[in-house]
């Protein structure tokens, strides 16, 4: 019966992705069609959906009407390609800045028209309330496994509601390898105050394979930047808000978890709690923990996606220098951020200098290529040297990122955020605010469902988070795959992309959409 559930849920949410893919205007189509065959097609959605999504019969995507991608330009292949990449990125109309923190944080609205049909229950749903009341004076229990953004908004949401919540974090200075940028609708939406901003960038300085530099940040307004935060600051911030909103933080190593035998059974987490003892230890006293749900937030070697059988991913490593520099250096980055594309920096990434409070974060990352990761990481060191000549490296940091979503995000009453769960962007690398938003989505879908903590929930309640993450942002991860396989996979490619990036119309939606996390942009031509 679980198995059957989650074959339905996985066809629901491909379901979803064909209407989405579907229903958004010709530039996707183009985007997707450039992917597939690498130059311009005729094509339409249901063909598109077909050949590459291995969709169900044509008849399932109702009112979606066939369009043709219009004919390439003169500028040739690549300029074609281009075109293509900026189209893919403007899906939606575009949206007046006034209304754009507004948008950010309005909840997933998704509406197409259909063909006029005679009333059936074909497709209807019915929504079954969360499980059986708890006792009177009990709460629900949840287990939240990693204390990153993911698995520490997901407690404040949780404590915040009277649920009975347990935030598990191993190293609570923990200093993740992390570009460490934010987008600047997060700071409001999740209240972060600005003294955890070490910098806030207003120029982004593009550089090819051979050199050739572009200035994007031409658009910005005067209040608008994107932050560079130290995870360890960040997080420790969020770790201690959720303590504060009712949470119990747990300094402790999560080892493994009994599953429940019946519906009414609890989990049982084993873990090392490292607060107790004389300190100087990290063996950890053995402990364990009974609880009715388990949130794994603990990254792309998460420990409760391997306790649940969430399947493996591929996955990046990726490697960062923290290094100081002088203050004349230091200078040149106060406001400035680099990105560096070329095979000697990585094989299907970017490498970046990225500014902190009183040095910078010079790193890359790969998939396809891990064991040469040094090779790459002494290649944007000789890439950058003139700027960061003589510089001290403090640290020296590597980590797994995830390239996509898991094949199984839910089983039972367990589920995943964040990387765990495979939430980082193809293309930008970008992961901390869909974590953040992945792990508060999660526990407001538990919050409601359990009628504040009142009931017991099943897996049909967490699948009410996935299915509404997917349908908010999977376009936009849709869009970034597409985009990373059109420019990382050669110098050209990549030369083209730098030379895309000095069009003011692609700064303006670039900006716009990353910022505000409503993917901008109407006018596909600029």
């Amino acid at each position: 019966a679980q198995a059957a559930q989650a074959r339905a849920h996985s066809y629901r949410s491909l379901r979803t992705t064909q209407v989405l893919v579907a229903v958004q205007a010709e530039p996707l189509i183009m985007a997707l069609a450039f992917a597939a065959g690498g130059l311009p097609m005729a094509v339409s959605p249901v063909a598109l959906d077909a050949s590459l999504l291995a969709a169900p019969p044509a008849a399932a995507l109702r009112g979606a009407a066939a369009v043709t991608a219009p004919a390439p330009s003169s500028g040739g292949a690549w300029g074609a390609v281009a075109a293509a990449a900026v189209a893919g990125a403007a899906v939606a109309g575009g949206r007046r800045r006034k209304t754009k923190m507004a948008a950010a944080r309005a909840p997933a609205a998704a509406s197409f028209v259909g063909v006029q049909a005679k009333p059936s229950l074909r497709g209807a749903c019915m929504v079954v309330c969360a499980g059986a009341t708890l006792p009177e004076g009990r709460k629900l229990r949840v287990a939240v496994v990693g204390g990153g953004p993911a698995g520490a908004c997901c407690a404040e949401t949780l404590a915040k509601a009277g649920i009975e919540t347990y935030l598990i974090e191993r190293k609570l200075d923990n200093c993740k390898p992390c570009g460490g940028a934010i987008p600047l609708c997060m700071l409001e939406e999740f209240d972060l105050p600005m003294d955890i901003v070490d910098r806030k960038v207003r120029k982004m300085t593009m550089i090819s394979p051979t050199n050739k530099e572009v200035q994007i940040g031409q658009t910005l307004k005067d209040d608008e930047f994107i932050g560079m935060v130290r995870r360890e600051v960040m997080d420790d911030f969020l770790r201690k808000r959720a303590n504060e909103s009712g949470c119990t933080l747990i300094n402790g190593l999560f080892m493994s978890m009994t599953l429940p035998k019946s519906k009414d059974e609890s989990y049982v987490l084993t873990y090392n709690d490292f607060a107790e003892g004389d300190g100087t230890s990290r063996q950890g006293i053995k402990k364990t923990l009974e609880v009715d749900v388990v949130i794994g937030a603990d990254g792309a070697n998460s420990r409760v996606a391997k306790e649940i059988d969430a399947g493996d991913y591929e996955y990046a490593i990726a490697f960062q220098e923290r290094m100081r520099i002088s203050d004349e250096k230091m200078d040149y980055y106060k406001d400035r951020a680099e990105m560096y594309v070329g095979e000697d920096v990585s094989p299907d990434f970017y490498a970046w200098v990225f500014p902190k409070c009183d040095h910078v974060a010079v790193g890359t990352g790969t998939v396809i290529d891990k064991k040469g990761i040094q090779k790459y990481q002494q290649g944007i060191r000789d890439r950058a040297a003139n700027r960061i000549k003589g510089g001290e490296i403090l640290r020296v940091e590597a980590h797994p990122i995830p390239e996509h979503p898991r094949p199984w995000r839910v089983k039972d009453r367990a589920t995943l955020i964040g990387d765990a769960a495979g939430y980082v962007t193809k293309c930008s690398g970008e992961g901390i605010y869909f974590a953040a938003k992945s792990g508060r989505m999660c526990a407001e879908s538990i919050v409601a469902r359990s009628e504040q903590g009142t009931r017991m929930i099943d897996d049909r309640d967490l699948f009410d988070y996935i299915n509404a993450f997917d349908a908010k942002y999977g376009p936009t991860y849709i869009v970034l795959d597409l985009l990373q396989k059109l420019f990382y996979t050669s110098d050209a490619a990549r030369e083209s992309f730098v030379d895309l990036c000095e069009e003011k119309y692609v700064q303006e939606v670039t900006f716009d959409s990353y910022l505000y996390k409503t993917v901008q942009g109407n006018n596909p031509i600029g």
